[in-house]
Parts: structure tokens; sequence; C-alpha cells
């Protein structure tokens, strides 16, 4: 690298890459710090881009700081970690940052909308004492999630307090019926083969671009939010199992000991499920969640098909059990249960051993291969044993050959992939639709990434789309953790449209305030992040002030 020449403040500096290209800092341009061809926009403030100028020698950050941010401790695959080695003065470029957000006279719009407000150059500030769970709980504020959540919670327990009031005999007389309907109902939500179907449907008949944007906004808030369903779905179903059994223990006569009894099993296996899935327990300890909901509701499922055969069968003037399938098949609890069983049994039928080849470019990540590609926008679960625990993952694929996932070493399966690397692991082969999936719906997107959240946007800059794209993405030692492949998948892409930042070099970013510039820059429809928890809610707090649609992954999503 070459010394800064002149000592004039707008001097001209040189650089040279690791891969021997020279590029310059202009302080003609708007931005002094833009390299190569910036967008033909106006730029609402500064950023430092760089590409993967990786060397052992410098760091590049603020001329006034005295030393590169540094990150929390975390276990988030997405976490943006910063440099832990010492500041030595002889190996940092001090390279002078514009402080002030460069003024306009004019109104900048995005998309058309007016931008409300700009944000501060500088970080926003660091809580240490915030949680992840309370950021993801509390901090994001009353969100579709939650809404659906207490909308379907309140019209049960609207149909439940009229049930027991009298005024609504139906439920009084079919309470079972009603919390059999809310388990199909939270199972539903939570089928993959199912969302895939809906997501898919989505996409084909709103993703054209004659719809209005606030209707593709408001569907994508919807499915990515229709856990809130499940939740309020699950609950509700415990309330009206509790008011069946008070109905049938005021009514002993007409039923019998063991449908009691099953019922009160099936009770006790359904909250135990739910507290399972209580945030706090589901934070701290996520295999034992995983392993509760698995095995305590296929327990309830089978106890409920035991408690439709018992209660249909039962003849209370003889006290005995006449079971017939003409009885069974005109209730409408057997064919709702059917329902729920194929729906959970569908994804397991498409569970596979596949032949895997495993590399792991640094200690930080592993790189999964698997044969077959996969549309852009899916998303994977792999596991090394399919009855105890399963990994989602984001699934990278030009569409052709082969596919891969980014393993972030964050958790002791993960971490088992580079120290001791399989040969086989169990899959499924359905692969299911998220957020991701969702960028089909509109026409320009800004993608924005931190660490080995990459790995969920990767398929779009690999395969033909007609979405077009643009990229942020942060990341520590890019090409020392995620190695030349990923590098590769990355700068192939159009230069125009991607701005990388290597927090090694430069040092921690305001990833907010990238996202709201870049999403103005591109006249971009919506920005999607996939980060650590905090670092979402800055980024869709930031785009909120400046009224852009952005979407991040939340608590269940």
């Amino acid at each position: 690298m070459e010394e800064m020449e002149g000592t004039e403040v707008n001097r001209i500096a040189r650089f040279s890459s690791c891969r021997g290209v020279a590029f310059e800092i202009n302080p003609n341009r708007i931005n002094p710090f833009a390299i190569g061809s910036p967008p033909k926009q106006e730029r609402l403030g500064t950023w430092l881009w760089l590409p993967w100028t990786r060397t052992n020698s410098i760091k590049i950050h603020h001329a006034n700081a005295t030393s590169p941010t540094r990150s929390r401790p975390s276990s988030h695959f997405c976490d943006i970690e910063i440099d832990a080695d010492d500041d030595d003065d002889d190996n940092v470029v001090e390279v002078e940052f514009l402080d002030e957000v460069q003024g306009i006279d004019k109104p900048e719009y995005a998309n058309g909308i007016k931008v409300q407000k700009l944000l501060s150059k500088t970080d926003p500030p660091r809580n240490n004492n915030t949680s992840r769970l309370s950021i993801i709980l509390l901090d994001q504020g009353f969100t579709v999630y939650k809404k659906l959540f207490l909308l379907c919670l309140t019209l049960n327990l609207v149909a439940l307090a009229l049930s027991v009031a009298g005024h609504f005999q139906y439920g009084k007389k079919k309470a079972t019926l009603f919390s059999i309907g809310n388990i199909l109902a939270l199972t539903l939500c939570r089928s993959e083969a199912a969302l895939r179907v809906v997501f898919w449907f989505a996409v084909k008949t709103i993703g054209r671009p004659c719809v209005p944007l606030r209707i593709k906004t408001a569907a994508t808030s919807f499915l990515q939010s229709v856990g809130g369903i499940h939740s309020g779905c699950g609950i509700s179903s415990i309330a009206w199992l509790v008011y069946s059994l008070v109905l049938t223990l005021e009514n002993k006569d007409e039923t019998s000991p063991e449908i009691i009894g099953v019922a009160f099993a099936i009770l006790s296996l359904i909250s135990l499920s739910s507290l399972a899935a209580f945030p706090l327990i589901r934070h701290l300890h996520h295999n034992i969640f995983e392993r509760i909901h698995r095995f305590a509701g296929w327990t309830a499922l089978v106890l409920l098909w035991l408690f439709i055969v018992l209660s249909v069968s039962y003849e209370p003037s003889t006290h005995t059990y006449d079971s017939t399938v003409s009885k069974l098949v005109k209730k409408q609890e057997c064919w709702l249960t059917l329902a729920i069983t194929l729906l959970i049994m569908i994804p397991w039928l498409t569970i596979r051993k596949v032949p895997v080849f495993v590399s792991a470019p640094s200690s930080h990540a592993s790189i999964i291969k698997f044969e077959g590609g996969v549309q852009a926008g899916l998303l994977g679960r792999i596991s090394p044993s399919p009855l105890s625990e399963w990994h989602a993952f984001g699934i990278i694929s030009d569409g052709k050959k082969e596919h891969m996932m980014l393993a972030g070493a964050v958790g002791d399966f993960t971490k088992s992939l580079i120290t001791t690397p399989p040969k086989h692991l169990w899959v499924r082969t359905m692969h299911f639709a998220g957020l991701p999936y969702l960028v089909n719906l509109y026409q320009r997107v800004l993608l924005v990434a931190t660490g080995s959240g990459i790995c969920v946007f990767l398929s779009f800059l690999l395969q033909p789309s007609k979405v077009d794209v643009c990229l942020i993405w942060v990341a520590k030692n890019i090409e020392l953790n995620f190695g030349n492949e990923m590098k590769e998948m990355v700068t192939n892409y159009s230069k125009d449209k991607v701005i990388v930042h290597d927090t090694a070099i430069c040092g921690r970013p305001n990833v907010a305030e990238m996202s709201v510039e870049g999403a103005i820059r591109w006249n971009t429809e919506v920005v999607i992040v996939t980060s650590n928890p905090e670092g979402s809610r800055n980024v869709l707090r930031a785009c909120k002030k400046a009224n852009i649609p952005a979407f991040g992954p939340i608590w269940d999503s």
C-alpha cells in the first residue's frame, strides 16, 4: 500500500488491495471514500466502502478513534465481531471521515416516499445490560406477531365466555371440537408443506409489478408472523379443553373414567408443550424445548385418536364400547384430527440420510455441500440424529447441480462440523419457505446481512431472477473466516449493487445508517435484513424513521 501524498485535507490516497488492484480516494466525489463507480443517485451520508483488502499489517478506522469498537460476547451466528488485536498505532492508517451528514436543499425520496429523518454518523449507543431476549420480546414494539396472537386469543376467549354464559350453545356442545380446531390451526401455521404452498401462492398472485407496494408489505408482515396464530391457538386449545373437561365432570354419568383419564393426559401434554415454548425456557434451553414440543405433541396426537375412538364408541346406557367405522367418519373431530396427523407426518416422510462434503475455511464457520440445485430463498433443515435435534440454515445454490449451507460455529453441533466433519447427515428433502423467499414478491430489494447471515441471500446473486437485488454485507475477516469461495460469489455479482464492509479492516459500521442510505441510493422498494436481534432492530427502526419498508427476523418467525 502506498502512503498518502500531500499534506492538505483533500489529498488523494491510493491503496492497493490484496489482489493487486489499485484504487484511489477521490476528493472530488460526493463521497471521497467511495470505491469504484457509485450509483447515480446522490448520497445522503458517508461510510468507508472497501472490497476484501485483507492484509496483516493495516487497519482503517476513524481518525479520532483511539481503538476499534469491540463487540460484546454473543453466540448468535449473525453477530458482527470486531478484532480483539492490540491497537498498535504503527499499524493504523488514519483516514479522515466527514463528521456531518451532507446537507441537501430539497427533500429526498425513496420509492416516492419522503425521507423524514437522517441518522447520525456515529454508532447507536449500546446497552450492555440489555439481554437478547428482552430485545426480541420487549424492544420490538407491538408487532404484527403480537397482534395476531392477541387476535386469536381474544376471539377464542370471547367465544368461550359466551359459551359459559349460555349465549353460544354450539360452543358449549362442541367444546372439544373447538379445542381440536385450534390445534389444527396451529399445526397449519407450522406445517412446512402448507406454508410452502401459501408462500408460493402469495408470490405468484401478488408478486406482480402492478400490485401496490402496500399490499406486498402487508402480506410480508402477515406471512412472517403466522407464529402469532400458532401461539394464540395453542393457549386457546388448552382453554377449550379445560372447559370441555369441566362440562364432562359435571355429567359423569354420560362418560367413562377412561375417557376422562385420556382427556386429562392430553391436557397435561399440551400444557407441558406450551410451557416448554415459553420464551425464557425456549431461549435458554432450546434443545429441551424442541424435544418436549415434539414428543409431547406426538404422544398427545396418539391420545387424541384414542379419545375420539372411545368417545364415539361409548354407550352411556350400557357403559360399554361399540366401535364402528361408520360412527367414526360421521364425527367432525375425526376429520380434523386426520388433517392434523397428515400435516405432521408429511415433513417426516421426506427425511433422508444423504452424503455431504463439509469444509471449514476457518474455525468460525463450515460449508456443507449437498447434491441438487435449490430455488433461491428456500431454507433447509439438517440433523445428526433425526429424533434428537434439527437445525435450520439458509441454502446457497445456483439452482443447478448442488447447494450448500454456511454454518457459523456457535453451538455443539455446528462446532462439531468443523472438528469432526461428517460424511452423511439427515436432511428433510422438503425445503421450507421463510422471509428470504418473500424477496420474490418485490421488484427491487436491498438485502442487508451481517456475519454468516449472508447465506440466506447468496442464491439471489447466483441465480437468474426477476428481482433486482442489491446487497450490503458486514462481517469480520471475510476472506479468512468464510473462504475464497464465498468471497467470489459476492465479487462476481454486479459491483454497482454490492457493498462489503470488513470489520477487521474498517471497524464496526453503523449498519442502520448504511441500510437507509443504500435503500435511497438504489431506490429499492424494501429492505430485508438478517442480523442479530439488536442489529436487526436498529436497521428496522432506522428504516421506519426514514419511511422505508423493512423486514427482519422476529421471535418465533
